[in-house]
């Protein structure tokens, strides 16, 4: 899981930076990067991903599994550098580390247990979040560099977690057939699907890592609140300090490479995107110190000629 989630990171980040900047809340850009082999074999990888995540999730507690989702972006950073040839600061290293530390304490910590169902409330209050998100990452849309990254990120990750918490009594269910009925799966895709476009938004604008560590640094605490209170996920008695710590630990290190994660890739003009301030073909343009001017080719549009221009005499 941790690796699937990892390489489609990386491979999505190749193709978001391969597509038309887009600068709105457009579910359009979702087609565009389909259209890239590298984002196909990224998506093949987030739904192996997500598929094994959701059978963990049908006895392992939310903040286990959305931490070892977490983990990803160590795999993603690794094979940035052996693949991409990135270049990770000291700081960003040391962070990964830590998330490996606090990942670890995380697994020693979690109990496995069955989940209780979400209730009438809940689904409603689903409802509620996905309409939030949504509204909020369209005028997220609107930031550049950065900050855009780490606000579209972050908004990503509140959408995952979402879909985490409608998917962890949705992995209870006892038979499949039942799967249709039940309203929590269509919560699950319909925020699996704003987070992705969102993600995708995130990754134009700067950093990976940055991006993909704001969505799971806002993915990890709701979903882990929300499983400890509703959902009963249950941690090993006299452990608990031992899951606060690695959850903090995690937590922190995952802040951390918002932080100080640098931006791997610059985003580039791709065919057929229009450049900034182009000039027009049919103005006349000063040459340099000639006392000439170009002039449009009435015979040939499109192909300039210059010479000498006769004065024009003042009224």
């Amino acid at each position: 899981m941790i690796a699937a989630y990892g390489i489609a990171n990386l491979l999505q980040s190749v193709a978001a930076t391969r597509t038309t900047l887009h600068h709105t809340f457009d579910p359009g850009l979702l087609l565009r990067l389909v259209g890239h082999r590298s984002y196909l074999v990224g998506l093949g990888c987030q739904m192996l991903g997500f598929v094994l995540a959701f059978l963990a999730r049908r006895d392992l507690p939310l903040f286990l599994v959305q931490a070892s989702v977490a983990a990803g972006l160590g795999v993603t950073a690794l094979l940035g550098v052996l693949v991409l040839k990135w270049r990770l600061p000291v700081v960003e290293i040391l962070l990964l580390v830590l998330l490996l530390v606090g990942i670890t304490a995380l697994v020693l910590a979690a109990k496995p247990a069955p989940s209780r169902q979400l209730g009438t409330a809940g689904v409603i209050g689903l409802v509620v979040a996905l309409g939030v998100i949504g509204g909020l990452g369209f005028f997220a849309v609107r930031l550049h560099g950065a900050p855009g990254s780490v606000a579209l990120g972050s908004l990503a990750g509140l959408a995952f977690s979402a879909a985490a918490v409608a998917a962890r009594p949705l992995a209870s269910v006892q038979s499949i057939d039942a799967l249709p009925r039940d309203p929590l799966l269509y919560l699950l895709i319909a925020h699996s699907i704003v987070g992705q476009l969102l993600l995708g938004l995130a990754m134009q604008r700067g950093s990976t890592t940055a991006a993909v560590a704001a969505m799971d640094a806002a993915g990890a605490v709701p979903a882990a609140i929300v499983g400890l209170l509703l959902l009963g996920d249950r941690i090993w008695p006299g452990r608990e300090w031992l899951a606060g710590v690695g959850f903090l630990v995690t937590l922190v290190a995952v802040l951390g490479l918002t932080r100080y994660a640098e931006p791997q890739h610059q985003h580039t003009l791709v065919p057929g995107q229009r450049g900034p301030d182009l000039p027009e073909l049919s103005r006349p343009r000063p040459a340099a110190r000639s006392g000439r001017r170009v002039l449009p080719d009435r015979a040939a549009p499109g192909v300039r000629r210059s010479g000498p221009v006769a004065p024009v005499p003042r009224r």
